[in-house]
């Protein structure tokens, strides 16, 4: 890199890649801007449309970085207000000065944003932690190195140093190839997989317009980021003497972690999270299928049908492998208990 860093305002940085600059453009930066970011965090500036490379928008982090090319990244301005801490329950797994590992409710949404800038998980953590938090991680997502979406439960771990913060960031961008780092999940779907275990690779990108939806993309599309799920059926609810049935309870193993990864997934295999309105909507009417204890259960049962109940990773500073699981929630196993005597 010949000319590291000019900084043309406040809140612009502008690199040029020297002769040597080689692979993809978000590891190239990650190393570039040394401590300052994450892999995570320079990703996620890029699908926010803040990074340039020779004056071209930057649309995919898998581009690769030529010598010469000049890259400049716009970094947000400080989002105002900053949020508060808010005395909100936390079910704490486990904490130390480096970080904390709690069991997230359903209906928890993890950080500040359009629609619910109270009430998170980030406003819970401040007012338990302090200023013992991560600020890397920006002003609304102090510590966050993974994420939930509201409606699923299950084990995070938070950071609450910046070393602590770089190391678990990469131990998630790695998706545990090389490393401890392991996640679980349970899932009741609708129906059962062809196969009893399998893994499901199929890139996933935007869908439209929409910010936050995924779909299925071929490989070559130019948003499509890889996407592998390994799934395990666990438990049939209503089996048939054809081997077809019901429901089932799945295990989901990330290989990488996209947004919605999972959801997308088994409803791309044809069986959707039971509760997914996003992508098992069209599923709904299956309901009628069930005994009435069961058609009850999951007529009540509003969200997707998903919980995080294991997390395994090293910890940054004993690099022990520190492992947890969180028991499935009350209104998931309402919905499991009634499946299971049908």
């Amino acid at each position: 890199m010949t000319d590291p860093f000019n900084e043309a305002a406040a809140s612009r940085k502008e690199l040029i890649a020297g002769d040597d600059a080689e692979g993809r453009i978000d590891a190239w930066l990650t190393a570039a801007l040394g401590a300052e970011f994450s892999r995570n965090r320079v990703k996620a500036l890029i699908e926010q449309g803040a990074v340039q490379v020779n004056a071209v928008l930057l649309e995919s982090p898998n581009r690769k970085i030529k010598p010469g090319d000049t890259v400049i990244i716009d970094l947000p301005a400080p989002e105002d207000p900053q949020p508060k801490g808010e005395d909100i329950p936390l079910e704490v797994l486990y904490e130390d000065s480096d970080l904390i590992v709690i069991a997230k409710p359903p209906g928890l949404v993890v950080h500040p944003g359009a629609g619910n800038w109270n009430g998170t998980l980030v406003n819970a953590l401040i007012y338990h932690c302090g200023d013992t938090l991560s600020g890397i991680g920006g002003v609304k997502r102090p510590g966050i190195v993974h994420r939930l979406d509201k409606d699923t439960s299950g084990v995070m771990v938070v950071a609450k140093n910046d070393i602590a913060h770089r190391h678990l960031s990469d131990q998630f961008a790695d998706h545990g190839r090389t490393g401890p780092l392991e996640r679980a999940y349970r899932a009741v779907v609708w129906g059962r997989p062809r196969s009893l275990a399998g893994t499901i690779d199929a890139a996933l990108g935007r869908s439209g317009a929409d910010r936050t939806k995924r779909t299925v993309k071929r490989e070559d599309t130019d948003d499509a980021r890889e996407a592998i799920t390994h799934y395990t059926v666990l438990e049939r609810y209503g089996e048939k003497p054809d081997a077809t049935c019901l429901a089932s309870l799945v295990e989901c193993r990330l290989e990488t972690g996209r947004t919605h990864q999972i959801r997308v997934h088994m409803a791309h295999i044809g069986n959707p999270l039971i509760g997914d309105q996003e992508y098992g909507a069209a599923f709904k009417t299956k309901a009628n299928l069930l005994s009435e204890d069961a058609k009850r259960a999951v007529n009540k049962f509003h969200r997707q049908a998903l919980h995080a109940y294991l997390l395994a990773f090293e910890h940054p500073t004993t690099g022990k492998t520190m492992r947890f699981e969180a028991p499935i929630p009350a209104d998931l196993q309402k919905v499991i208990d009634a499946l299971k005597v049908m």
